[in-house]
């Protein structure tokens, strides 16, 4: 799969009114460390190398603001920064060193549904470990579109994404050997419809799906598994929405 310029998913950042509370779950409850905090957003790692996999920014309304993918190489951090601006994307910073505490090289667009995409390269990473009930990383986003047909040919042509299942109403996208790390889900408005994390396995699904109602937090939806990616899955709904 060497042939991909993005190699992996590696964080998100959310936008959430009440921000102490917000870091609180996914410290105390759901399972993440503090890994830094600068420009009033807090950074969020998983027991995995990423030096961290959330960002959390204080905002009127819990929303998706960025997504942020690591690339194999500068000279395909230079190739897509091209490629996404033949494509007429909005640049929202040009290439260059990134800000942020995980440091590293970056740019960051907005892809025709208007979501802010970050790609980094040399971004700080850690020693990664197993904790049997908690997140080890991103396993995908799934992001609400209005047109899915449009957005998956973005996401394939410039970014070089490929399609590895269509069902009616989902495309699933993938940059490397897990089946996906982009679901695009037909709705009449665009954002987020989730994050997912990865577990290390289907045992861990279960005690950390416990953790979470022991905690006041139901269970969505699940256990179940999906067809798509043959995952385990459980879904919960955090404390800003």
């Amino acid at each position: 799969m060497s042939d991909f310029p993005v190699v992996a998913l590696r964080s998100v950042e959310i936008a959430t009114p009440h921000l102490g509370a917000s870091a609180d779950f996914y410290r105390k409850v759901w399972g993440l460390d503090f890994a830094a905090e600068a420009d009033g957003t807090i950074y969020l790692a998983a027991t995995g190398a990423d030096f961290h996999v959330l960002e959390l920014t204080e905002g009127e309304r819990a929303a998706l603001r960025k997504i942020s993918f690591r690339v194999r190489s500068r000279d395909d951090l230079d190739r897509l920064f091209a490629r996404a601006g033949e494509a007429a994307c909005e640049i929202i910073s040009p290439p260059g060193p990134s800000r942020a505490p995980s440091g590293g090289k970056h740019f960051v667009i907005r892809e025709p549904q208007g979501c802010c995409i970050e790609f980094v390269h040399g971004d700080r990473t850690k020693t990664a470990r197993v904790v049997a009930d908690r997140p080890e990383r991103l396993a995908h986003v799934n992001i609400n579109s209005a047109d899915i047909e449009k957005l998956s040919s973005f996401y394939q042509q410039v970014l070089g994404f490929r399609l590895t299942d269509r069902s009616k109403l989902m495309a699933f996208l993938c940059c490397n050997s897990d089946h996906h790390a982009v679901v695009l889900a037909e709705a009449p408005v665009n954002g987020l419809n989730h994050i997912a994390f990865l577990m290390p396995d289907l045992e861990s699904v279960m005690r950390g799906s416990g953790r979470m109602v022991d905690q006041g937090f139901p269970i969505g939806w699940g256990v179940g598994r999906h067809g798509p990616g043959d995952n385990v899955f459980a879904y919960f709904v955090d404390p800003a929405g």
